[in-house]
């Protein structure tokens, strides 16, 4: 079937869409919230909507991730072959999403990322400062990688705010560091399931071109901020987002 065709007005909108996302994502991920429904609302399948998501959000997060190296956030050891695992692991996902829609993920990632919201709200000092860690970088680096990288292909949502908790509670990271380690990790395994959507021919182009035009000004924005504000930005934001993903996957999960 050929992909549907989007009038002027639909790619404007994409475009606001994927600028919201953007932002959002260079912050504290989470942007799929706003770019993979206004995929859907334009008439795309999902497949071609997730496909499609995914090519342009790996444009974004690939912005971000130059800015925070820039910055001097991604200097975390091991973080090379966090990238690696978990870009094979996101192939892996996104292949197995393909044989097997993950309906259990679907009612059990909405708890996981409530309790994540509740540890940040109860721990105030969250990331405020670097803790030693009760992890090696290399112990962490290729389990992490390879779950949350498959996780990240087979289904997606919430994966930047497991890694984010992940490395602040085991690697000690403080905040700022953990979104730049975030926005690469996602990024290959992005890059990584969006392999396999390609090969599937599942990517709506024009769309995805739309998107990157504002993903790539929100990623900007987004990054400067996490780069000036650290802290006083990404942790409401961080826990704007996660709630609002919960309530939406719980939502999503047991609507009748």
């Amino acid at each position: 079937m050929d992909p549907p065709a989007l009038a002027p007005l639909t790619l404007a909108l994409l475009s606001l869409a994927g600028f919201a996302g953007g932002l959002i994502d260079a912050i504290a991920g989470g942007g799929g919230l706003i770019t993979v429904p206004a995929l859907l609302a334009v008439g795309l399948p999902p497949q071609l909507a997730l496909g499609t998501n995914k090519l342009q959000s790996a444009c974004g997060t690939s912005l971000a991730v130059r800015r925070y190296a820039q910055a001097g956030l991604l200097k975390t050891p091991a973080l090379p072959l966090a990238a690696a695992c978990a870009a094979l692991a996101g192939a892996l996902g996104a292949w197995a999403l393909s044989a097997s829609p993950p309906e259990l993920l679907r009612q059990l990632i909405p708890w996981l990322l409530a309790a994540v919201a509740l540890y940040t709200a109860l721990n105030r000092n969250f990331g405020h400062h670097p803790r030693p860690p009760r992890l090696s970088p290399y112990t962490f680096a290729a389990p992490a990688g390879l779950l949350l990288g498959f996780y990240d292909g087979i289904f997606g949502p919430g994966a930047g705010s497991f890694w984010t908790v992940a490395l602040v509670a085991l690697l000690g990271l403080d905040l700022r560091r953990a979104t730049g380690y975030t926005k690469a990790v996602n990024l290959a395994s992005n890059l990584g399931a969006l392999a396999l959507f390609l090969a599937a021919g599942s990517v709506h182009f024009p769309a995805a071109a739309a998107m990157i035009v504002g993903q790539l000004l929100g990623a900007r924005l987004g990054s400067a901020l996490v780069i000036h504000r650290g802290l006083t930005i990404i942790r409401p934001v961080f826990l704007t987002v996660v709630s609002a993903l919960t309530l939406k996957l719980l939502g999503d999960a047991y609507r009748s």
